[in-house]
């Protein structure tokens, strides 16, 4: 049986997927967030222990992947659809193209 490869969306189809009810997982580096920003209301994941977030999650749950970059986000979403979810998405251009469509964003907290 061959899985489904996970959605390419557009910043815009995933903000509209998210404010629908989508899980948005960001699975770029803490580092990346404190200097680039975070989403507000996203659910940070390790990319590589995707268990201890998504073993709790339905696999029916609706989730839009953003990471740098698709090449980041990618392998995530491949992973989750492999997992058994059926809805999931990754948004291209990654987190910089979030941003630069004006959706929310805020300074994440300094590391410290």
């Amino acid at each position: 049986m061959t899985s489904q490869a996970p959605d390419l969306i557009s910043p815009t189809d995933a903000g509209a997927r998210v404010a629908n009810g989508a899980l948005l997982v960001d699975v770029r580096s803490a580092s990346r967030r404190v200097a680039d920003g975070a989403i507000p209301g996203a659910i940070i994941a390790d990319r590589h222990d995707l268990k201890a977030v998504f073993g709790v999650v339905s696999v029916d749950t609706p989730i839009v992947v953003v990471c740098g970059s698709v090449d980041g986000s990618r392998p995530v979403a491949e992973a989750l659809v492999a997992e058994g979810f059926a809805d999931v998405a990754h948004v291209d251009g990654g987190f910089a193209q979030w941003r630069d469509a004006g959706l929310p964003v805020e300074a994440a907290p300094a590391a410290g």
